[in-house]
């Protein structure tokens, strides 16, 4: 039995092992720049997406929540204090700048991680558009952006901005730039489950990837994944080999936004065992926990790569059960 069980072990083991390996060659990043500068009107991908699953989920137009977003952190790129740890003169903290007794009562916990973090867009931005709906917004927006800050050239400036936002192109500035990367970060999704499971891996970009982790800090390709299905209320295995075989087998042709893609990558892995798995976001583009030396670990990337071996629909699995 001890023999037995160890070679369960050892089994086990390196399942895990290939499921989070990526592959030895790191692909580069083709929206780096985008997401490092501005890829739609002026927006990170990450905080884009995080502002249209806000708007979706509490009815506050993603410009408002857009603007508010600018004003108060430059989405997430100002190094003011209070923007990522602490506070400012005015006690408050976190991108869309909460003061710690507002976040008592309007903090929401958006990347469902069991936390509800101010300095976490993924969490500060749901609770804004949650601090706006409570006062009033949209029908009373004047009002719900006077509380949420209590002066009137800042809801001129909030609602001047938004208007901006609504009426610029959604084309990256520089031509010289992939267009489906401006795309990707503006993912239309098929159903606003498929949106959930992307906007929490989208807001995964910027963490490291470790072999063998699962979360919130760290995650791999197959435990990345495992959680972006996670947070729409979905459970799918944990590993690339378990995750392979779950989902329905589509045509490669038919891929859509929130597929799982797979690729023939990592040690002992091959065509029939794919090692790595990205998650698809439209425009033949996937998210994707990539390696530990990526940079960034956590990226978008092209799933049309030669050792693609197929997509699956793991959604399928769940609705024909």
């Amino acid at each position: 039995m001890p023999i037995v069980a160890l070679l369960v072990a050892l089994v086990v083991l390196v399942v895990v092992l290939i499921g989070a390996v990526t592959g030895s060659t790191p692909q580069p990043d083709t929206c780096e720049t985008q997401v490092n500068g501005p890829p739609v009107a002026g927006i990170p991908a990450t905080y884009l997406t995080l502002y249209r699953k806000a708007a979706a989920d509490y009815g506050i137009p993603w410009e408002i929540l857009a603007a508010v977003g600018s004003i108060e952190s430059d989405h997430g790129s100002s190094t003011a204090p209070g923007i990522h740890s602490g506070e400012n003169h005015a006690r408050a903290g976190g991108p869309m700048q909460f003061l710690s007794a507002t976040w008592a009562g309007y903090g929401v916990d958006g990347n469902h991680d069991g936390k509800k973090n101010r300095y976490d867009p993924a969490d500060a931005i749901p609770a804004a558009a949650n601090y706006l709906r409570h006062n009033g917004a949209p029908p009373k927006m004047r009002a719900a952006l006077f509380a949420y800050n209590h002066s009137n050239t800042y809801v001129d400036n909030v609602l001047n901005r938004a208007r901006k936002y609504k009426t610029t192109p959604t084309t990256p500035t520089n031509a010289s730039l992939p267009a489906e990367c401006a795309e990707a970060a503006a993912v239309t999704a098929p159903n606003a489950t498929m949106a959930k499971i992307i906007a929490f891996a989208m807001a995964q970009r910027g963490k490291p990837y470790v072999f063998g982790a699962a979360g919130p800090n760290a995650w791999d390709c197959s435990s990345l994944v495992q959680a972006a299905y996670a947070a729409a209320g979905l459970t799918i295995p944990r590993t690339t080999f378990a995750q392979w075989p779950f989902g329905v087998r589509i045509p490669k042709t038919a891929t859509q936004p929130g597929d799982l893609v797979f690729f023939n990558s990592g040690p002992g892995t091959s065509t029939t065992t794919p090692g790595h798995v990205g998650l698809a976001i439209g425009n033949g583009q996937m998210i994707a926990a990539r390696c530990s030396t990526c940079h960034p670990a956590i990226g978008v990337e092209t799933y049309h790569r030669p050792n693609w071996i197929g997509t699956t629909r793991p959604l399928l699995n769940k609705v024909r059960r």
